[in-house]
């Protein structure tokens, strides 16, 4: 399986526009960056290996993200806080004429307005990309994070 630089490029940049947006707060966008009948998990790592189906969150379509984002806009409620999403660059394990198997490392830091920075979740995604209408887009994001215990609650997406 050969990956062109151009595709291997686009995939890297998608990942890094897909950090910037969720970085920025930017919920309405979040959800076109998948496909219509997506699939979206976060789920702990003992599960993930252990073949257990238990997600922390899970969606599946764009119509659940919206949801997802309007709840984050307005009905949650909870400290504010920003997000610093650190995305390695993406091992793609297969491609197709469909689109892109690939794995990216991630790690996110939270910043609450008066407290010194933290590490807030670690993990790996493995996603499934695909090309639509000229566009890049999830068509499944499996975010599988390294601790047993998180703080609190996932408000803002992984």
């Amino acid at each position: 399986m050969t990956v062109s630089f151009e595709d291997w490029y686009s995939i890297t940049q998608f990942y890094a526009h897909y950090a910037s947006i969720i970085d920025a707060g930017d919920w309405d966008r979040w959800p076109e960056l998948f496909t219509d009948d997506c699939v979206y998990r976060l789920q702990p790592r003992e599960n993930h290996e252990r073949g257990l189906p238990l997600a922390t969150l899970a969606f599946t379509s764009q119509a659940m993200l919206r949801d997802r984002a309007y709840g984050i806009k307005e009905t949650l409620f909870h400290d504010p806080y920003y997000q610093r999403h650190i995305i390695s660059a993406p091992l793609v394990h297969s491609a197709t004429s469909d689109g892109w198997e690939c794995e990216a490392n991630y790690a996110i830091f939270r910043t609450k307005l008066s407290e010194p920075t933290t590490v807030f979740n670690v993990g790996r995604s493995f996603d499934t990309i695909v090309r639509t209408g000229g566009c890049l887009r999830f068509s499944k994001r499996e975010c599988i994070y390294d601790s047993e215990m998180i703080p609190n609650a996932i408000i803002y997406p992984v």
